[in-house]
């Protein structure tokens, strides 16, 4: 997701939502300890007044010039879930869920009742996993 803050200018850079997750490869992490540890992470957050993914972004893409990758396989609660297919349930990296407007964001997956399993996690593992014994028997015969 794109921001942007004002800090004597304009700055535009992407962030991680980290509801999604996100990766940073070792030698990304070894060059932001000088500028990121020890508390600093926290007082450019405090200084930007962002939360800590898009405060990740600022760090990486802003001051370490590094740019993100955006990797379609990691979902956030900001997207809608619905239009993840299910014959891709097996690619995809990360799973999200929220309540927005009275209505449950979840992926469209069979299995447990609505009741029961109103985020879909239950029902996406046993999709994904279908021989655990907590999985109804309408999924275990697949």
């Amino acid at each position: 997701t794109k921001s942007s803050t004002e800090v004597n200018k304009k700055v535009t850079f992407w962030f991680a939502t980290g509801g999604a997750g996100f990766c940073i490869s070792r030698a990304l992490a070894l060059k932001m300890m000088p500028i990121a540890a020890s508390g600093k992470f926290v007082a450019i957050g405090d200084k930007i007044r962002f939360p800590d993914d898009v405060t990740m972004g600022f760090l990486i893409e802003h001051i370490l010039k590094v740019p993100l990758t955006v990797i379609d396989a990691f979902h956030s609660h900001l997207e809608p879930m619905e239009f993840i297919r299910p014959e891709t349930f097996h690619d995809q990296v990360s799973f999200s869920y929220a309540r927005m407007r009275n209505e449950w964001n979840v992926v469209k997956v069979d299995g447990f009742d609505l009741k029961t399993d109103p985020q879909r996690i239950y029902s996406l593992h046993c999709h994904l996993y279908p021989f655990f014994s907590i999985c109804p028997n309408s999924i275990r015969r697949r």
